[in-house]
């Protein structure tokens, strides 16, 4: 399977075997469209993971390399919120094996780098995709250095040097973070394996959407509450149900409701003022650290893909996080307070807005409580 990457902007074209993580005039790399013929016949009912969707994937027929890199990722349940809510569901993405939804991408991204003889790797992150790179990089072998912000949590820091990474901490924020690794990468240290930068991430996060497909027997959700910082889920379900759609597997595209936190929301700035593009904002202070991102680099293509699907942006209380945190406790889910704020603004929303639950919503568990206490 030939595929190229394609600038967003100027629509240059790349061979991924050159290794390059960004088109000469800065635009951010997609994946061009490759073809493939993917129905339910297709699926590979005897993996237990999401390489059952294998298919869809980029990657050649003969590819098996992933068979020794993952660690049967994916699949993750979907069950009612409470009795008393059966429209409300929650996929139950933390029951991963680095408890997040980023093995999703992260499993996709490590055996790509594996075909295409990447040595070493690099990532900044605040942590979950840290975890998830440096846990798939050691399992296949490859060397691996993790940029993280002062801010992330011991736990996380902990389990990134865990699985074998060389972590960095970086003083200031987020971005500081970001820049400190790209200065690596631009340095000739290693391959970029960025969840924010690399496409073939998203390719991974995909899959999200073609577990409900199967899961919920082709009935698609009316709304999915997706938490936005980077983008990664929220890109990875769009793209995915968008290639349902096209396959004619489905008949419409589902309403997305991005969520972000009061404090830091520069892509519910711009969705307000009806921009295209996102501009950075200054990150107040917030307890949803996994999507405090003050200066999202995919900002424009999450615009785009809201408004494709007629959805919204929307805000947590930053006030009901740790409230809406024990209530989720209480119901059997114990999360990190990013997954949090996004219940805590669902719920806002909707009691806010009076809005009737007449179809199924889903939402995602992105990461477990015990990575973040």
């Amino acid at each position: 399977m030939s595929i190229q990457y394609i600038c967003s902007e100027c629509g240059k074209k790349f061979d991924p075997k050159t290794l390059v993580f960004r088109c000469d005039c800065g635009g951010l790399l997609n994946l061009e469209k490759f073809d493939f013929k993917f129905s339910k016949e297709d699926i590979l009912n005897n993996e237990w993971s999401l390489f059952r969707y294998f298919k869809t994937l980029p990657f050649d027929n003969n590819f098996s390399l992933w068979k020794d890199i993952s660690m049967g990722e994916g699949l993750t349940p979907i069950v009612p919120l409470e009795k008393d809510n059966p429209n409300i569901l929650v996929k139950v993405d933390y029951l991963m094996p680095t408890l997040s939804f980023k093995d999703r991408g992260a499993v996709v991204l490590i055996s790509k780098a594996k075909e295409l003889g990447i040595k070493k790797v690099i990532q900044d992150s605040s942590g979950n995709a840290g975890t998830s790179i440096a846990a798939y990089a050691n399992r296949a072998g490859i060397e691996c250095d993790i940029y993280v912000p002062e801010s992330t949590s011991p736990k996380k820091i902990k389990q990134i040097s865990s699985h074998g990474a060389k972590v960095h901490v970086v003083k200031g924020t987020r971005e500081d973070t970001a820049k400190a690794a790209l200065n690596a990468v631009e340095n000739g240290e290693g391959f970029y394996a960025s969840h924010v930068y690399n496409p073939f991430f998203y390719q991974g996060t995909k899959t999200y959407a073609y577990e409900i497909y199967e899961q919920l027997n082709g009935k698609i959700p009316e709304v999915l509450i997706i938490p936005v910082g980077n983008g990664t889920l929220l890109l990875g379900c769009y793209y995915g149900f968008k290639e349902l759609l096209e396959l004619g597997l489905i008949n419409k595209m589902p309403k997305i409701i991005a969520v972000q936190a009061q404090g830091c929301a520069p892509i519910y700035e711009a969705f307000k003022e009806g921009t295209h593009s996102v501009e950075a904002v200054v990150n107040t202070g917030t307890l949803a650290e996994g999507i405090a991102i003050a200066e999202p680099k995919r900002g424009k293509q999450i615009l785009e893909a809201i408004k494709n699907t007629n959805g919204e942006i929307i805000t947590a209380p930053e006030d009901k996080i740790v409230e809406t945190r024990k209530y989720l406790a209480q119901k059997g889910f114990y999360v990190e307070p990013t997954t949090a704020a996004t219940f805590a603004g669902f719920f806002n929303y909707y009691k806010k807005n009076k809005v009737s639950l007449n179809g199924k919503v889903i939402i995602p568990l992105c990461g477990a409580g015990l990575k973040a206490d």
